[in-house]
């Protein structure tokens, strides 16, 4: 049985995503899957299996090396929890493989959850101290996620004749739409003067064109569409849920295919997607967008990627207001990576979550009127994963 419109979400639950020193990951990881499970109406007792997306449990002492965390977290005991990685990708890979579980009738309700911690170590502990000190001494000798992305940006930049000002509009504009998410990591706007102004990580990119690291965890509870019609209050419904995988950790920037004008591996999972649900024409069939804007120029790129827009179209269907609140297809409402942070197994459950929210009608200050059907997506590591989940309204 194929995922496409055959799973339900019928519940979800976020921690506010933030700098939590006050909780630690078991107690995010299950704060949010107590809240999904109720939030579905449901015992817990009726949950028969869990997935956990934790991409880098180093970072936080192994917590999360393994889904017995769930079974710690909230009592779970003796069902089965799988632990799933796939960088950046890991928390909507959770919710693919239980959507698979739900598709193929091994499971009638399941748990999906994302949670990170990675705000309890020092600087020299942190997933950037780690990613140069334990990493392939010549290939990846100075290389972060900062470092790779500006080499994007620069030629971005080079080819199609924008300014620094351009990868600037999108952190003004998620931080102003994170002023309607409690639950952001910054809920503060920022000018175009001050991103500018902010330090440089790696040029051009400052630290306002930068996701800032972050803690927090999410959770979805799934069911068949059949027991959802029957059971449930309210549900939205996975129309399409796509991994694409296109290369490995380090090979993923030293061969001749990338133009680093944007990523295949967003076209190939989005393409899938696509076919699956039936979309020909994005910009006209989606009412919502949550894309991967780890970094400023990631927003851009990934508009053309999932084919908002043309390729070199991605600043003019900014600056034409069409992915600002109250555009036609508004993209990142939540605030996105840019102001909600990115603790990185939980940012795909998070995304999910939030066009869920918006195709039931309940995202409060964030409500696109009349959204049926949005689009979750997330790249993962040097831009070899990515994943893209269509979300829509029961029919």
């Amino acid at each position: 049985m194929p995922i496409a419109g055959q799973v339900a979400i019928i519940g979800s639950a976020s921690t506010p995503f933030g700098v939590l020193h006050d909780r630690g990951y078991l107690e995010l990881l299950g704060e949010a899957a107590r809240g999904a499970i109720a939030d579905a109406g449901v015992t817990q007792e009726r949950v028969e299996a869990a997935w956990l997306g934790t991409a880098e449990p180093g970072v936080a002492a192994l917590l999360g090396d393994a889904g017995t965390a769930v079974t710690e977290a909230i009592a779970f005991a003796p069902k089965p929890v799988t632990r799933v990685s796939t960088f950046c990708c890991t928390g909507m890979e959770a919710v693919r493989a239980a959507a698979m579980a739900i598709a193929a009738g091994e499971h009638e309700l399941v748990l999906a959850v994302g949670a990170e911690k990675m705000r309890d170590v020092s600087p020299r502990g942190s997933l950037v101290a780690r990613t140069a000190n334990l990493t392939h001494p010549t290939l990846a000798k100075g290389r972060s996620a900062p470092g790779q992305f500006a080499l994007l940006a620069n030629r971005y930049l080079q080819v199609y004749g924008h300014e620094l000002a351009d990868l600037a509009a999108v952190a003004v504009k998620n931080h102003e739409h994170a002023q309607r998410n409690p639950l952001a990591h910054f809920r503060t706007p920022v000018t175009v003067e001050q991103v500018l102004a902010a330090p440089r990580v790696a040029e051009p990119l400052g630290v306002l064109d930068c996701t800032p690291t972050t803690d927090g965890a999410a959770a979805v509870i799934l069911a068949s569409v059949d027991w959802a019609r029957e059971h449930a209050d309210d549900y939205a419904v996975i129309e399409a849920i796509s991994l694409a995988v296109v290369d490995g950790y380090y090979a993923g920037f030293f061969h001749g295919e990338p133009d680093y004008l944007g990523f295949r591996v967003t076209r190939e999972a989005a393409a899938r997607a696509y076919a699956a649900a039936a979309i020909e024409s994005p910009r006209e069939q989606l009412d919502v967008v949550e894309c991967h804007d780890c970094f400023t120029i990631t927003e851009l790129v990934n508009y053309e990627d999932l084919g908002l827009c043309g390729r070199g179209e991605g600043v003019e269907l900014l600056r034409s207001g069409a992915t600002t609140a109250g555009g036609d297809v508004p993209v990142n409402l939540s605030g996105g990576l840019q102001a909600c942070g990115h603790p990185v197994g939980a940012t795909g459950v998070r995304m999910i979550k939030e066009i869920a929210d918006q195709v039931i009608g309940r995202a409060g200050e964030r409500q696109v009127g009349g959204a049926r059907r949005g689009l979750a997506h997330t790249l993962g590591g040097p831009g070899v994963a990515s994943c893209v989940a269509i979300i829509g309204a029961p029919r």
